[in-house]
Parts: structure tokens; C-alpha cells; sequence
């Protein structure tokens, strides 16, 4: 897998695919405070709201890489103090939209260092995964520096979803 495999994990300084998010048959966003349990919250919110949108078959993929993109926002974005400093406004957001045959989800936070794939031949090691996963689970992936007064980034990650019939 070697070169082949770093090649393709090149962090995508990219907007969001050309999906017009004002055209979305369905969004829904949720804050996350700066601490772990904010995975499960996420995950938990990402399962109820893919169950009323009726993703398919790619709900486990979405639900995984939602918990990975949240994962790295809390463990390399979010600095240890903005616990206390920012409980008045959570520093992750979760953003999932929906499209008749695709589907996004993107995770907002503080940070303007880009997402980078740790290079490690070691698939046992707990963490540095990550983004391998969101890119071997995801049709796509990316981020791109938040405009105007916000601070941070986006990274997300779309889905291809088959339409019935």
C-alpha cells in the first residue's frame, strides 16, 4: 500500500462537493461539548437522524465516520482549556445534510491546522487511524477554513446513496 496509499489520504484543502446546502431535501446540526462523551452524543444523534431520512445501506458508514470526524475534532482541535472557556458556546459542531442520492456530513471546529493522516504501518495502534477509516468508508472527504467572523474549519465527508427504484 505504501506511496499508493499516502497519495490518495493528501488532506483535501477543498470546499464541500458542488451541492448547493440550500437545496438539501433535509439538514440537522447538533453542538458538541469539548469532551469525549461528545462521540456518543453525536453518534447517537447521527443513528436517530439517518433513521428518519432512511439512509440504506450506508448507515454504518456514516455513523462510523461521524464518530471518527468528532474524534479527531475533540483530540487535535480543540484545546484542553476551551472546556471552561467556551461552555457558553460549543466548540464542535456536527452537521449532517441530506440530498436525494447524497448525503454529508460535516464537523465544524476551532482549529485552523489541517486534518492529516498520521503515517503509520502500525493498524494495531489505538489512535492516528482516522482519517484512513473516513476515507476507506466515505465516496469523498475534505475541509475547508471557516469565512468571515467564525474561526476554524470544516471537515466533512459525502456518501453516495441509492434511490429506490
Amino acid at each position: 500500500m505504501g506511496t499508493n496509499g499516502s497519495t490518495m489520504l493528501k488532506p483535501l484543502r477543498q470546499g464541500l462537493p458542488p451541492l448547493d446546502p440550500a437545496a438539501a431535501s433535509d439538514a440537522a446540526s447538533c453542538a458538541l461539548p469539548a469532551r469525549y462523551e461528545a462521540v456518543g452524543e453525536a453518534r447517537r444523534f447521527t443513528r436517530k437522524t439517518l433513521e428518519q431520512w432512511d439512509a440504506g445501506e450506508r448507515f454504518d458508514d456514516i455513523c462510523l465516520v461521524v464518530s471518527e470526524l468528532v474524534t479527531n475534532a475533540l483530540r487535535h482541535a480543540v484545546p484542553a482549556t476551551a472546556c471552561r472557556a467556551e461552555a457558553h458556546q460549543p466548540p464542535v459542531r456536527l452537521h449532517l445534510m441530506h440530498w436525494s442520492e447524497r448525503l454529508v456530513c460535516a464537523v465544524r471546529d476551532p482549529s485552523h491546522e489541517s486534518p492529516v493522516p498520521r503515517d503509520s504501518d502500525d493498524f494495531s495502534a489505538e489512535s492516528g487511524r482516522g482519517l484512513f477509516l473516513v476515507d476507506s468508508f466515505a465516496d469523498s472527504w475534505g475541509w475547508h477554513p471557516l469565512a468571515g467572523a467564525l474561526e476554524g474549519k470544516v471537515v466533512w465527508a459525502m456518501f453516495r446513496l441509492q434511490t429506490a427504484g
